[in-house]
């Protein structure tokens, strides 16, 4: 079915669902480009199997293991985030660049349907494998002692404000691990604000301070394995779990498509001016 706007059961917890496009083939159906110039974001279901998800998932804790025994802070320049999961246990909630650490990983990137949503951006588009920061894993955990639970109102392209850039085109493709009932939070978005004035891109909303619900927003019925796809121009959030504990896990794999000048990272980059503002997010 194509990725329309429809009314969630229960409209309380969340007032719309982005309905589910079909899933992803060898290219992009006009349906499928059509609702995502439509909403600035669409759902691919089962773009990978829950046997990948799990193979995934052993790669990104390999990494965990040896940035912990590192006691690494810093990937290409980009903040680790470290918190502590249900257990006790010390976890990494945020990676950067785990691309770079795991072949499992790298090797993943190289799906051939990766490709087809760079038509999404048009010529030059590619994936940001060495630029950004890369493949980003996000570990939302709600526990004492977690450093990420939620994510405020943002968009992708500020950064390229605070970088000093004009605003290119970008996508984030992100790859879900977790099933992720709406009504327990999770991703949010304001659909068609990829087409906004630049001023409002910058000024809708506080960056990553304001967590509060907005009227118009739409959640993603979200099942282990699929893939979104969001404008970074779009505003979004991620909402805190109504749950506590194992119930409230969600983990999930964000690789940009970037265009313009090819600005890859290396150990020696300096921490964008962005992540000093990474205390806010919690």
């Amino acid at each position: 079915m194509p990725a329309l706007l429809s009314c969630h059961r229960n409209p309380i917890a969340v007032v719309r669902i982005l309905g589910s496009s079909t899933p992803l083939g060898a290219q992009l159906t006009e349906e499928q480009k059509r609702s995502f110039a439509d909403n600035g974001a669409i759902l691919f279901p089962g773009f990978i199997s829950r046997d990948t998800v799990t193979e995934i998932w052993r790669a990104v804790e390999d990494v965990q293991r040896q940035w912990i025994a590192e006691g690494r802070e810093k990937v290409n320049g980009i903040p680790i985030k470290y918190g502590l999961d249900v257990d006790g246990r010390r976890i990494v909630q945020r990676f950067a660049f785990a691309n770079h650490f795991s072949p499992v990983l790298a090797e993943f990137l190289k799906d051939p349907r990766f490709s087809e949503l760079l038509e999404l951006v048009g010529p030059g588009a590619r994936l940001g494998i060495n630029e950004k920061d890369g493949l980003v894993v996000n570990h939302y955990v709600n526990v004492d002692g977690s450093q990420f639970t939620q994510m405020g109102w943002h968009t992708d392209s500020v950064r390229d404000i605070f970088l000093g850039k004009r605003i290119l085109p970008m996508l984030n493709v992100g790859i879900h691990l977790d099933d992720q009932d709406p009504q327990n939070g999770g991703l949010r978005l304001l659909p068609g604000t990829h087409r906004q004035s630049t001023w409002n891109m910058l000024f809708r909303k506080k960056p990553f301070m304001d967590n509060r619900p907005d009227p118009r927003e739409v959640a993603f019925d979200i099942h282990a394995g699929d893939l979104t796809v969001h404008d970074g121009r779009c505003w979004h959030r991620v909402e805190r779990s109504r749950l506590t504990g194992e119930a409230s896990r969600r983990r999930v794999m964000y690789i940009p498509i970037i265009a313009g000048k090819y600005t890859p990272k290396s150990e020696k980059s300096p921490t964008p001016l962005y992540h000093h503002f990474q205390h806010l997010v919690k």
